[in-house]
């Protein structure tokens, strides 16, 4: 559909109380997979809580784009908005047993939340027929992942793993092999806002994984973790608030149609979720340090400290890329740097090897910012340009 479609249809507006609404309960499945890490720190629940994470971020994901295409705010839309919220609650609350005593609740609550937005996408699109054939090749694809997962509940061991995967990978495919052709509107300002603001909230759940760590009786690396862990984490907001996200919003907006649609599949729908992943990873390794700062990382902490904080600036790598054609070099050594950490993180104390990953994730903050002093004024600020120029 034409960006100047009139109705709302890929037309700007406020992001809207409903849909932070709807977010905050999406943010509590987050904080939810971290609590399922901590359950389970083993490679095998990394793995369980990382296809749930996937799970959950593709249902938001779904509602990111309906919402963005129309302002929903309103009568009937939005009681079905509320009354989805209360179905991804069922989810959120089944998230640290989705692949134990809950896998069933998880599986129809994740079905039912699917499906509305189905039902809500061709009801809002009922006098749009151009954007209604775009979302009919979409919903095999839908409904079949999360059949599947009903499915993988009623099974268990390797093959309800295996069945999680297979559902996955038919449901993210949709976008890839079908292609975002003409019919997908997108309102370029309030669908980026939509996912920083998704990025910020999960930063938050760093925050708290500080909070939900630290002892009653708080000692001197106890506080110091605390705060190295707050630092690392602004630094993680530095690197995707202060330049990152004005130079993937600026290419957004330069793009049209189709094209618009496809940096929107990839740049954000599929490339935002390693951000999450990593800033998940990252708040668990951090709780575990919190807890044990002067003994030495388990295997698997120290690779979700290290690891997520290198999957979160890899994942910065590949959207800028996408987005603006270019390598961001110091982001691409950083996350060289953080891997190589890992092997470190697993002998010296956990205090120290938080140090390390605040000193890598300060660094390259601190290298853009002194690096790029006139080109980032200039992002951030283009308003003086235009002064300068008049």
């Amino acid at each position: 559909m034409p960006d100047e479609a009139v109705g709302g249809r890929g037309d700007e507006h406020e992001v809207t109380p409903v849909e932070l609404f709807f977010d905050l309960v999406f943010v509590f499945a987050i904080t939810q997979v971290t609590r399922l890490f901590v359950q389970e720190p083993t490679w095998l629940g990394l793995l369980r809580g990382m296809l749930v994470l996937a799970a959950v971020w593709w249902a938001w994901n779904a509602f990111a784009w309906l919402t963005s295409a129309e302002n929903i705010d309103e009568g009937g839309v939005r009681l079905a908005i509320l009354g989805t919220t209360a179905l991804m609650l069922g989810v959120a609350l089944a998230v640290p047993r989705a692949f134990a005593r809950d896998a069933i609740l998880f599986a129809v609550a994740y079905f039912l939340v699917r499906s509305m937005h189905v039902v809500l996408s061709l009801i809002i699109r009922r006098d749009d027929s151009e954007s209604r054939e775009a979302l009919l090749r979409f919903i095999p694809t839908t409904l079949i992942g999360a059949s599947i997962l009903v499915i993988a509940a009623l099974v268990g061991g390797d093959l309800r793993i295996a069945l999680w995967i297979i559902a996955l990978l038919i449901d993210y495919s949709g976008p890839a092999v079908i292609g975002m052709g003409q019919g997908w509107a997108v309102a370029p300002e309030h669908f980026a806002e939509r996912y920083g603001l998704i990025i910020l909230i999960a930063l938050g759940e760093s925050v708290v994984a500080i909070g939900v760590a630290a002892n009653f009786v708080l000692n001197a690396k106890e506080l110091l973790a605390a705060a190295l862990g707050m630092v690392t984490v602004s630094a993680l907001w530095w690197l995707y608030f202060d330049v990152g996200a004005l130079f993937v919003r600026r290419s957004f907006r330069a793009t049209r149609g189709a094209d618009r649609a496809r940096l929107a599949r990839d740049a954000y729908s599929y490339l935002h979720l390693p951000l999450v992943g990593g800033i998940v990873l990252f708040a668990f390794g951090l709780e575990t340090t919190l807890r044990r700062p002067g003994d030495s990382l388990p295997t698997v902490a120290a690779v979700a400290l290290c690891g997520g904080a290198a999957l979160y600036l890899l994942a910065h790598v590949a959207v800028l890329r996408r987005a603006t054609g270019r390598l961001f070099r110091r982001r691409t050594w950083a996350t060289v740097a953080l891997v190589v950490l890992i092997t470190a993180a697993l002998y010296v104390p956990a205090l120290a090897a938080l140090a390390l990953v605040t000193a890598v994730c300060v660094g390259v903050a601190g290298a853009e910012a002194l690096g790029w002093r006139e080109d980032r004024l200039r992002v951030r600020h283009p308003e003086r340009d235009l002064d300068r120029s008049a």
